[in-house]
């Protein structure tokens, strides 16, 4: 659609939705329209009595000297003061030679006018100024409604927006101090009483409570919180008081990422608004070469200048490409902003719609299928006089710089132990392989399997480990001294995710650097199609390759970090469990939680938001197929003919039809 065709209005369809300022500017013009509407209601209720067609009709006749003068000014008022927001609209289109809705409209009024002031003074005829009149007031009618229902379909966002509270608690040394919100900086550090909402992202210092981070996560649970975890700006605290060290100001809190990125996202456009903009812009083209011609038509053929033009003004009113150019952005609005309430974050839109092509999922396992926390389950010494406390020891002092899960596991076992972590020089990862660093004067590497094979280290005699454990070798000055086997359970929902992926049709391949003896026993527990193990973060963007090349239509869900070139080359990018993280480049779609339910939510919303989109597409274009005839005046010679207040309505209730549909719109969990 073309975007000049809202100016009146600054709300160009599929613009973002109203915030602060530009949400002020929003309210004003829907009361603007508002107070326009009831002025020119109030003057139409004269204009009707003084209308020669309306007396007619009702079968009385009140002429009086200077009637039609009175009717004159009071239309003239109309004309000016209620179509106003068209007149301007038509200029503006006319500037930027991009002529759409408004020109139409105001094209129609100003040809209704002008020939009806010609009848004044003169011209033989009959005057419009009734039809003029009423087409103004629906005309308005119908853009209040439609801009309550834009501002309606952006009230999510302005529900995040407001969820992050005014005032936070400062702890001070000698008080606590309130201040606003957004004067927060880092390291500052804030109180948070029961019932009260988090003001920043930060980590807590002191006491525990659960949190309510439903609004943000789409979890419904309240999670529990203790010393040293996370929490989110605009979360809601249970019962417990807590104090939180402030992790930055509020304009980098993961709450305002949302929002920018939400606003971002309908701002965008994807192919489906992109061939609505076309059929718009057709429409519009559409409706002048019709009208014109439905007036040569007419007169041609001996009907009056006046059953002529008013069959003209009837068919570029009908035609307005209202209805087709909201179709789109209404779902788009109301479908990022309801995604982002539940934890599904859409940086692409084109992405998101493609959803419903997705043949094929690709699972990282760590984090997404399973629970991502490893637990140590065994620590083997593989040589005399090195201690199993001491494998872990010198593992523990190179995992302690990395955030890996298995790093996690470690340093959470040498904690438990009392074991204190040596000091490292030299720190580097071998990516995908493992790690290695300088410890005490030693050169320690902590591995994979993979790189035992690829450096042709015998893996040891008398080697176990379970289908379900991962295990990680520790290499001292080139000679392998033991291995620590860490295990990681499967999720809970993996299973039922898996299940409902299957009903709709859809393969799932576990794709993990893990051995191909734990990939084998997560893959078949859940039921999965198929597997592949033991890859190199290098190796999956191939392995995507691959399935692509077998005519699949691939979604990647990893962790954004070592998958991001597997989530680029895949044809959509999932990156799962980045919690409050959203900088995943290279994802379309970003998950907040790691749940694998809400990859499935993610397709079926994507499925369910591009049926709204195509039954709005096909109603907005059906109603002008069906319409356009009827204005133009086809079932004439069998008395049906349309009024341009009965188009008027007519394209109202079509574009109040594609407003309502797309308001149920609904993510299914």
């Amino acid at each position: 659609m073309n975007h000049s065709e809202m100016n009146h209005s600054n709300m160009q369809h599929g613009s973002n939705p109203p915030m602060g300022h530009e949400g002020h500017n929003h309210a004003m013009m829907i009361a603007d329209f508002k107070k326009r509407f009831y002025v020119v209601l109030t003057l139409t209720i004269p204009i009707m009595l003084l209308s020669t067609m309306i007396q007619h009709f009702m079968g009385v006749h009140w002429p009086f000297a200077g009637s039609q003068y009175i009717l004159f000014a009071l239309s003239t008022i109309v004309f000016f003061y209620g179509g106003w927001p068209f007149l301007k609209g038509l200029v503006d289109e006319v500037k930027s030679k991009n002529p759409g809705m408004m020109f139409l409209i105001g094209f129609a009024i100003t040809v209704a006018y002008a020939y009806s002031v010609a009848i004044v003074f003169g011209l033989k005829g009959m005057d419009f100024f009734w039809e003029l009149t009423t087409l103004i007031l629906i005309m308005l009618l119908g853009h209040w409604i439609e801009m309550k229902s834009v501002a309606g379909a952006s009230k999510e966002l302005e529900l995040l927006v407001q969820l992050m509270p005014a005032d936070a608690h400062m702890v001070m040394p000698d008080m606590v101090h309130d201040v606003k919100t957004d004067t927060l900086k880092e390291n500052d550090i804030i109180l948070v009483k029961p019932g009260e909402k988090v003001a920043a992202d930060g980590i807590i210092l002191e006491g525990e409570s659960y949190l309510n981070e439903s609004m943000l996560t789409g979890e419904s649970k309240p999670v529990q919180k203790v010393k040293g975890d996370k929490v989110i700006a605009g979360a809601i605290n249970g019962n417990g008081s807590i104090k939180i060290t402030v992790s930055h100001a509020a304009k980098d809190s993961y709450l305002s990422q949302v929002v920018k990125l939400v606003d971002d996202a309908q701002k965008s456009k994807s192919n489906t608004q992109l061939l609505a903009d076309t059929a718009a812009k057709w429409l519009t083209i559409i409706a002048l070469v019709t009208g014109v011609a439905t007036f040569l038509y007419w007169y041609l053929t001996g009907q009056s200048l006046a059953f002529a033009m008013e069959r003209m003004v009837t068919v570029i009113v009908i035609c307005c490409p209202h209805a087709l150019g909201l179709a789109v952005p209404l779902v788009v609005a109301k479908s990022t902003a309801l995604s982002a309430k539940n934890g599904l974050l859409i940086k692409n839109r084109t992405a998101f719609e493609n959803a419903r092509k997705i043949t094929t999922i690709v699972f990282d396992k760590t984090g997404t299928l399973t629970v991502g926390k490893f637990e140590v389950s065994k620590i083997v010494s593989l040589q005399q006089g090195i201690s199993e406390n001491e494998v872990i020891r010198l593992a523990s002092a190179l995992e302690q710089q990395s955030e890996h899960p298995i790093a996690t596991g470690i340093l959470q076992k040498v904690k438990d132990l009392s074991i204190p972590i040596p000091a490292t020089e030299n720190f580097k990862a071998i990516t995908g392989k493992g790690v290695e660093a300088t410890v005490e004067g030693k050169k320690i590497l902590v591995v994979s399997s993979g790189y035992l094979k690829e450096n042709n280290l015998p893996i040891p005699e008398g080697f176990t480990a379970n289908e379900t454990e991962t295990v990680v070798f520790v290499i001292v000055n080139n000679q392998l001294v033991g291995y620590i086997a860490l295990s990681d359970e499967i999720r809970p929902e993996s299973a039922s995710a898996i299940k409902t992926l299957k009903e709709n049709n859809i393969k799932s391949i576990l794709l993990t650097g893990d051995n191909a003896k734990v990939a084998k026993s997560v893959s078949e527990t859940l039921g999965m199609d198929s597997f592949i193990a033991e890859v190199l973060p290098h190796q999956k963007l191939e392995k995507i390759k691959e399935l692509q090349s077998k005519g699949e239509f691939v979604a990647m869900t990893g962790d954004g970090v070592n998958d991001a070139p597997a989530l680029a080359i895949a044809d959509i990018g999932i990156a799962v469990g980045s919690g409050s993280d959203i900088a995943a480049e290279t994802a379309g779609i970003v998950l907040v939680n790691s749940n694998p339910k809400d990859i499935v939510s993610l397709i079926l919303f994507g499925k369910a938001t591009y049926r709204k989109m195509i039954q709005n597409l096909i109603w907005a274009t059906g109603y002008n197929v069906i319409a356009l005839p009827l204005a133009a005046g086809i079932l004439y010679k069998q008395g049906i003919l349309l009024s341009p207040a009965a188009g008027a309505v007519l394209m109202t209730v079509s574009t109040v039809v594609v407003a309502i549909n797309a308001s149920f719109l609904k993510v299914k969990k």
